[in-house]
């Protein structure tokens, strides 16, 4: 059985899923739902479920911005990129 080592031919794991949408947040600083669900490429569904997991712990938060609802970055979100930057890095450093 050979292993494949190329990331283009996997899918994304659920944590590159939540790092995709914690940079597109700290890039954006306040996004809509929708605009993160189409950076995210993700399913409505798909991202209900992620968000409501980020907003469950607190690496997301709800702002209201007018009449609309925006998303944004916390602080501990933030951490979160930071550590799975540093575990990614540890990773490709022992070739996995």
């Amino acid at each position: 059985m050979e292993l494949q080592n190329n990331n283009e031919d996997r899918k994304r794991s659920r944590m590159d899923i939540i790092r995709d949408m914690l940079m597109y947040l700290k890039e954006k600083r306040l996004a809509k739902p929708t605009h993160l669900m189409y950076k995210a490429n993700l399913s409505h569904k798909q991202m209900k479920l992620y968000l409501d997991e980020l907003i469950k712990n607190k690496l997301v938060e709800q702002k209201i911005d007018g009449d609309k609802i925006k998303l944004a970055l916390t602080k501990k979100g933030l951490d979160f990129i930071l550590k799975y930057n540093q575990m990614k890095q540890f990773e490709d450093a022992f070739g996995l």
